[in-house]
């Protein structure tokens, strides 16, 4: 497959372009949702990991298994900025992409404008998105579950 921004020849089995970070898209393909993904064995590789409040746990496209805890009052920051709460360090990834914040309902995520999206279950979010345990997010080529805690 050809990346229809730059041209650069990739692989069927990526997501964004490696040379330039514009998403590919299969032929049929449109840019609203990712394609499908399952969390396989479920949570069960995070049972161990007891924490006191909501997470954020790396599932695939960096160091699995990771864990971001997520105070529960302010603004968690997502982003590539070295200075992210959650660094996500790849070119699909904006500066600022994202943010988690603590609001009445609950936690919520909210793009900020990025330029690859925020997901949040396969779906692209365009105002902001309350959480809900075990929802799948999508930020760049990183697949998350939050988990409420």
């Amino acid at each position: 497959m050809r990346c229809a921004e730059c041209g650069a020849v990739q692989s069927e089995a990526h997501r964004f372009c490696s040379n330039c970070g514009a998403p590919l898209r299969p032929e049929g393909a449109t840019a609203e949702t990712t394609g499908p993904w399952t969390m396989g064995g479920g949570l069960d590789e995070f049972a161990g990991a007891h924490t006191d409040g909501p997470v954020l746990a790396v599932r695939a496209g960096g160091p699995q298994g990771a864990l971001f805890v997520i105070p529960d009052a302010g603004v968690v920051t997502i982003g590539r900025s070295p200075t992210a709460d959650v660094f996500l360090d790849d070119v699909t990834v904006s500066r600022d992409h994202a943010q988690i914040l603590s609001q009445a309902r609950g936690l919520v995520l909210r793009d900020l404008g990025s330029l690859n999206g925020t997901y949040v279950n396969r779906r692209r979010i365009d105002a902001d998105e309350l959480l809900h345990d075990g929802d799948e997010l999508q930020i760049g080529k990183f697949r998350l579950t939050f988990i409420a805690g």
